[in-house]
């Protein structure tokens, strides 16, 4: 977590090195998962790498019971199975109607766990400039509320909602329609293959959303009186739509979506080096 989070916000304590593309082309390629872990290591110790953890797991800790909460407090209805063909608009009725209750579960948790979520990227974020000023949870939780209200708790919050809410809706309509229209039920694995769908076209899916997280990560940190939220690390951004046309001019909308090979942009030479 650390190690992206650190590479979604530029910063770059490694200098690129040379390699060779599957085309045999010479390109600058910036340290991998490992050699930055290895960093981290020798700055700040091995527990370095779990800065921000606590926040983390009590945000997803929250987010699992608000999803059961609502969950219960408002079931969905059993629809029969069907996907079939000649069965499309029944289950197309039933795709929209549980992807509609799922969006509900999931907007509730991103609302309910975003407070700990923007703590955490903000005790990780402390790294590059080697702050302390988000030490603790619930110190963390005083400092927002004095300094920027109750607003300041859900900083990042829209685009996350929104990469979520795209994700659910693409990826199950797109399963469904691939599953009625390419597999053939004649198909003595067409169970089989219609149960992983969904996985791949998820996979696929978080690709194509990956700037919403990356612009509410960013959003999360931005002038907050951390190094890496100012300027010459980010601009002061007006809005989460600021930064998005801010990084799509840079063309750094898919900054630290991998962390294994990893092409160095033109710009990143630019970044600070500490």
């Amino acid at each position: 977590l650390l190690m992206r989070f650190l590479s979604q916000v530029g910063h770059e304590p490694l200098p690129p090195t040379i390699g060779r593309n599957v085309l045999g082309r010479k390109v600058l390629y910036l340290p991998g998962f490992f050699t930055y872990a290895r960093h981290i290591v020798e700055v700040d110790g091995k527990r370095g790498l779990f800065r921000g953890l606590t926040p983390r797991l009590v945000s997803s800790t929250l987010s699992t019971i608000t999803r059961g909460s609502v969950k219960k407090a408002f079931p969905l209805e059993d629809m029969e199975h069907v996907c079939n063909k000649d069965d499309l608009k029944t289950s197309l009725r039933k795709v929209v109607r549980e992807t509609s209750h799922e969006m509900m579960m999931q907007c509730v948790s991103r609302v309910v766990s975003h407070p700990l979520y923007v703590i955490s990227m903000r005790c990780m974020v402390q790294f590059v400039g080697r702050e302390v000023k988000y030490s603790g949870m619930f110190s963390a939780i005083g400092r927002i509320f004095k300094e920027e209200g109750i607003l300041g708790f859900f900083v990042g919050l829209v685009p996350h909602i929104l990469g979520d809410v795209i994700f659910l809706w693409c990826c199950n309509l797109l399963a469904h329609f691939i599953n009625t229209y390419a597999v053939d039920d004649n198909f003595s694995q067409a169970s089989v293959i219609r149960s992983y769908t969904r996985f791949v076209m998820g996979v696929a899916v978080s690709m194509l959303t990956y700037p919403f997280l990356l612009v509410g990560d960013l959003m999360a940190v931005n002038n907050c009186g951390l190094r890496a939220g100012l300027p010459p690390y980010a601009p002061v951004f007006a809005s989460w739509i600021h930064c998005w046309r801010y990084l799509s001019a840079q063309g750094q909308l898919f900054r630290g979506s991998s962390l294994l090979f990893r092409r160095a942009p033109i710009p990143a030479a630019s970044f600070p080096i500490d």
